[in-house]
């Protein structure tokens, strides 16, 4: 891979301070009684049980750099590799502070044991990081645990192939993005949560997300709608699943609850890219998300991306379907400048005076998420989103145009 890959279209949005928290949770009130096996309806929608007759993930390991993932929930068992964390991130790996780590794994290999979430890519497994967040309430656990910085530079540093982080806000911590430019020059595929504060700071920055060579993730739900939650800007990348998901509902890990979050959707994604390199072992990240890309359901011109969902809804079904499909050159960023995804002219804009479509509200209205396969690549999770464009949003426009963004500078936390 030829340096670091600069996937981001220019800002005009400032990022503001906020607090550095897991980009999910917003868990529901109630759970899931012991014994019901959930149903991950995404699972039907993407065809999972054709997928995996396939690929089912199997030779690829997936860092989640999160909370920590307890490896004992029956879904987990023997997928965890706490053995192979590296020395300066390996405290507390296998110790769940909050259960949010535990649920993306689980998302992206569990196994459906004992009625537990079946992952996208149940053969894959999964090296355990846990950092420190917020949510941490013990202040001698904080100073022991590895920072965000720490944390995605070793898994840079293990054999997984692609990273995981499902967390963020609008400030980053010193370090961060020097972290994940380590870990995209060493050939890692890194996808991160967008974040969940659209309908309160719409266009905000999002950290992870946000850096260069990190695939931004938003949430759609079962219509292919993005959540009203999801946020908007130009480093959303591509949309997944992760509206009505489940997760654990705390670390007791005895039920799980209702959520919803780009957190989920950016595990959902990682298990796509698993199930994909699984079936092609030899493409590089670049080739793994140049596909991921080109298969995306959308209903607008691809050279202008959607600012809420990006490239459009990943389909690993058509991907995995097509045995000779041509992944393109191996070190060139499918979404770089020099592909030409930057050279398109922006949509229309609205007409002065004239009100943007509700968040969450599909612009042009497709068929639905299943369709017949009619020859022209638009098939299973078609978008009935946003259109791409310009959108008049708190009395500002914002356009939707892909560029490198090598200056993107996010404010840093206050001691």
């Amino acid at each position: 891979m030829n340096g670091v890959r600069s996937r981001k279209r220019a800002a005009s949005v400032c990022a503001v301070l906020g607090v550095w928290a897991v980009a999910s949770c917003g868990l529901a009130s109630h759970a899931i009684a012991d014994g019901d096996s959930p149903h991950e309806w995404y699972l039907d929608s993407m065809r999972a049980s054709d997928m995996w007759k396939i690929s089912t993930g199997r030779g690829i390991k997936v860092a989640v750099v999160d909370t920590g993932v307890n490896p004992d929930t029956p879904s987990l068992r023997g997928q965890v590799l706490s053995q192979e964390v590296p020395q300066p991130a390996s405290y507390g790996a296998t110790t769940d502070y909050q259960g949010h780590g535990t649920t993306m794994a689980e998302l992206i290999a569990g196994t459906g044991a004992g009625g537990g979430i079946k992952g996208l890519a149940p053969d894959a497994k999964i090296v355990p990081f846990r950092v420190a967040m917020k949510t941490m309430k013990d202040a001698d656990d904080r100073e022991r645990t590895a920072s965000a910085a720490v944390g995605i530079r070793a898994a840079a540093d293990s054999d997984a192939k692609i990273i995981n982080l499902s967390f963020g806000g609008a400030a980053a911590e010193p370090g961060e993005r020097e972290a994940v430019e380590y870990a995209v020059s060493k050939g890692k595929l890194v996808f991160a949560a967008t974040g969940n504060d659209e309908e309160t700071s719409g266009g905000v920055l999002e950290f992870p997300a946000a850096f260069p060579g990190v695939v931004g993730v938003g949430a759609a739900d079962a219509s292919g709608t993005v959540g009203k939650f999801s946020q908007s800007g130009n480093f959303v990348d591509l949309a997944s699943p992760g509206l009505n998901t489940l997760a654990w509902c705390d670390t007791t890990f005895q039920k799980y609850c209702n959520a919803s979050g780009t957190s989920a959707a950016s595990a959902i994604a990682s298990a796509s890219a698993a199930l994909i390199w699984s079936a092609h072992p030899s493409w590089t990240a670049d080739q793994v998300l140049r596909t991921m890309i080109d298969t995306a359901g959308r209903s607008w011109d691809k050279n202008t991306p959607s600012k809420y969902l990006g490239y459009g809804l990943i389909r690993p079904r058509l991907v995995l379907e097509k045995p000779d499909i041509d992944p393109g050159p191996a070190d060139v960023d499918p979404v770089a400048l020099d592909q030409g995804a930057n050279n398109a002219a922006p949509a229309t804009p609205a007409a002065p005076g004239s009100k943007a479509p509700p968040k969450g509200e599909p612009v042009a209205k497709e068929k639905g998420i299943e369709q017949a396969d009619g020859g022209g690549g638009n098939t299973s999770w078609v978008i009935g989103g946003v259109v791409a464009g310009l959108i008049a949003i708190g009395g500002g426009v914002f356009a939707a145009i892909r560029s490198r963004r090598r200056d993107a500078q996010p404010h840093h936390h206050k001691p």
